[in-house]
């Protein structure tokens, strides 16, 4: 089977529905941003809106992702001592899929966790604790598990709903930071001055609710998008396992599931790997699947005996 063609599976599909819960709450947030550009300019909510949706596209750019979208989300450029790991890894990934190791960009994330994620349609990003402390085995199936993530197109409604979360989240922590900054300064003079008690009574009110409201929104998508997203792992490791690096991501989920037993809890996700499952539960149904895949072989091979 051909994997370096990317196919949409039905988990790229359903990832659309977090995008249809967070769209209203995004419409408010660029309607507050327009509305101070709109005194000063006659540029139209509809342009408007319209413009900050498709420069979203272009965070889709291997330039764009490397430079910036990565910095987004807390990631780095592999350092020479980490590329000695992690470059070996990806050549036997990207030669078993048949396209060049330039194709996508590694990214490496600071963490004290076994951690991967993809995101946009190019970025595969590892943690420092998985480079140092995996095999190159171990890693070539994590890398394969997130190539996986971009085959099967998961990767594009995630990156669109982050690109549509950060109006939504920045006006959400200013209006909170102004409405508390209004309380400290003024709280001197609304006990002298009824009217400026009044004003800082409605303004914190109003601020909190719009706050209170996109972050709601945001809230309301992010769980849907959790929710979604498990399948969209148990997916990526299935389709790992098809590219033929099935028992090598295996051998990384047990060591990710033994160390979160050893601190007695799953560890905090970061912010790309929420929607990440137990790693003991995908070590089992892995396992299974893995299991099934060599029962069908041996029946194979009998049958044409």
């Amino acid at each position: 089977m051909d994997q370096s063609r990317r196919r949409l599976d039905t988990s790229a599909i359903a990832a659309i529905a977090p995008l249809v819960a967070l769209l209203p709450v995004w419409l408010i947030a660029i309607g507050l941003i327009w509305l101070p550009l709109n005194l000063l300019s006659e540029v139209s909510y509809y342009f408007f809106s319209s413009m900050v949706m498709l420069f979203g596209v272009v965070l889709f750019s291997r330039p764009v992702q490397r430079i910036v979208f990565a910095r987004m989300l807390g990631a780095r450029p592999p350092t020479s001592h980490e590329l000695l790991s992690l470059q070996p890894a990806w050549n036997i990934v990207s030669q078993a899929n048949h396209f060049s190791s330039n194709r996508f960009v590694l990214a490496v994330v600071d963490s004290d966790e076994t951690n991967a994620f993809a995101c946009g349609g190019h970025l595969l990003v590892v943690s420092s604790y998985a480079i140092d402390h995996l095999q190159q085995d171990q890693l070539t199936g994590v890398l394969a598990h997130e190539l996986s993530h971009h085959m099967g197109g998961h990767t594009v409604a995630l990156t669109i709903s982050q690109w549509m979360s950060l109006p939504i989240i920045g006006l959400a922590r200013l209006g909170i930071w102004i409405r508390d900054y209004a309380q400290r300064v003024t709280s001197n003079y609304a006990e002298r001055y009824v009217v400026v008690g009044y004003f800082v009574h409605a303004l914190t009110t109003l601020l909190t609710a719009i706050s209170f409201l996109l972050l709601s929104g945001f809230s309301a998508a992010q769980v849907l998008n959790n929710r979604i997203g498990r399948a969209s792992e148990y997916r990526a490791d299935a389709r790992a396992a098809q590219m033929g690096f099935g028992h090598e991501l295996l051998s990384a989920l047990r060591n990710v599931d033994k160390q979160q037993n050893q601190k007695g809890m799953r560890l905090r996700p970061m912010l790309s790997t929420s929607t990440h499952p137990p790693a003991g539960t995908r070590v089992a149904k892995l396992e299974a699947l893995l299991k099934r895949d060599v029962a069908h072989k041996r029946r194979s091979i009998r049958r044409h005996q």
